[in-house]
């Protein structure tokens, strides 16, 4: 399976329409959007559209710009999965993630992100490879280091840490996009705006 994965478009739909066209040149199976789709709630024409039109499954969190009512709104609207506090399965892979973030006005505590991540492991934690899926970055990270302003989330490194999921995907550090590390045996990435592509 082949996977699109970004955060923090911040609704700027020329960057969403470029992510749709690059998802369909690369022949990707799924789009994961790591939250911050929008600005505050604000400018959500455009931002799933594009990818629908091209025929792709979405999955979504919401970010710390915009709330779970609105990620809902939109997963339905457009037939897509907003899996804050689920999970979903793909064959042997079991996807399952918690928006939000610690910080900002949608403020998520960590001990939520805690058992909402919890919540959606549980349902998929018998297959060959999970994927976490987070807005907000782990504590005491590398990708932590690139920012003053955004402490990471002590619930999404204990989780690493208990759920020992194969990769997380978050986004929420604009200036630590595309950094790579590993958390155990963890992959964490950090998706950025522009997106990164894996294969699973």
């Amino acid at each position: 399976m082949r996977v699109l994965a970004f955060g923090d478009v911040h609704g700027d739909q020329g960057l969403v329409k470029k992510l749709a066209d690059r998802a369909e040149k690369e022949h990707v199976d799924l789009v994961i959007i790591c939250g911050d789709f929008t600005h505050f709630d604000k400018s959500t024409d455009n931002i799933i559209g594009p990818f629908k039109k091209k025929h792709l499954k979405v999955l979504l969190i919401p970010g710390n710009h915009e709330t779970v009512a609105t990620a809902d709104f939109l997963a339905e609207f457009y037939g897509v999965k907003n899996i804050h506090g689920y999970s979903v399965k793909y064959g042997d892979v079991g996807i399952f993630g918690c928006g939000g973030a610690n910080v900002g006005p949608n403020f998520v505590p960590d001990s939520e992100i805690k058992s909402l991540l919890k919540q959606g492991f549980d349902k998929v934690k018998y297959l060959n490879k999970t994927i976490m899926v987070t807005h907000v970055h782990p504590a005491d990270s590398e990708m932590g280091k690139f920012t003053n302003f955004f402490e990471g989330s002590k619930g999404v490194k204990e989780s690493i840490n208990e759920l020992k999921p194969d990769i997380l995907l978050c986004s929420h550090v604009h200036e630590a996009e595309g950094i790579e590390e590993m958390i155990g045996k963890t992959k964490v990435i950090n998706v950025g705006r522009a997106g990164k592509i894996i294969d699973l």
